[in-house]
């Protein structure tokens, strides 16, 4: 199982929100670059960044800080998110070294747009599904349509995504653990790799995603508080699916 250190990014420094709130900010640093070689160092095989600001607005807004993250990450690949609705917002990422681009509103609110931009780049697209309640979330958290997540996943069924990271918003910073039976849930009816999301908060909420034979987990506000180790996390978790 893949570990994935999150990195969120609001003008310019790396941030925490709790439950997706804006208002609910915790700043842990002002430097992207260092905060990526500070997780590589300690083990990152992955990094996972989303550009907040750009959730928002609608388009990237952290290209610069993304820029530094990729240089600073070196071999360490990375993926990116927030604010990429249009083709060029994509090209532009990928033209920036990022290896995997994380696409969220438009692509759930334009699925004949997001299937052409998959086939497109094989491999290289993440879906981020968003959900509270069971029901999806776009605009940076923002809204909540009515689309169910079980409704986006037929619709994908054949579609040659990277993977899907399941988000449960309610759980999102909160550290009181990964909702693991709704992102299972989501595992079984979906065709590609499903990396959890949202609520990490103990080095034992890592192995339950583990248990679980979910191929991924990301891991933020716990890494930043310091209740979780990353390097004994891996080292834990290896144990595990050993």
């Amino acid at each position: 199982m893949q570990l994935y250190p999150a990195i969120d990014l609001r003008a310019g420094n790396c941030v925490r929100l709790h439950q997706g709130d804006y208002a609910q900010e915790t700043v842990y640093g002002s430097d992207p670059a260092a905060m990526a070689s500070h997780w590589i160092d300690q083990g990152a095989t992955w990094l996972h960044v989303v550009d907040l600001d750009g959730a928002r607005a609608g388009h990237p807004v952290q290209a610069a800080a993304v820029r530094a993250i990729v240089e600073a990450a070196g071999a360490v690949p990375v993926q990116v998110g927030g604010g990429l609705r249009e083709v060029e917002h994509i090209r532009a990422m990928l033209d920036l070294g990022v290896r995997r681009v994380i696409l969220g509103t438009r692509a759930l609110r334009d699925p004949a747009w997001t299937e052409q931009v998959v086939r497109d780049h094989p491999g290289r697209v993440v879906l981020g599904l968003d959900a509270r309640d069971g029901l999806v979330a776009v605009q940076g958290w923002l809204e909540t349509d009515t689309v169910t997540v079980a409704e986006v996943l037929a619709r994908m069924v054949d579609w040659p995504l990277a993977a899907i990271v399941f988000t449960d918003i309610s759980r999102d910073g909160t550290l009181r653990g990964c909702n693991v039976e709704a992102t299972a849930q989501v595992a079984r009816g979906a065709t590609m790799e499903v990396i959890a999301s949202g609520g990490i908060g103990s080095l034992e909420d890592i192995l339950a995603v583990a248990r679980a034979g979910l191929p991924g987990c990301i891991v933020g506000r716990a890494l930043y508080d310091g209740r979780v180790d990353l390097y004994q996390a891996l080292e834990a978790v290896r144990k595990t699916t050993s």
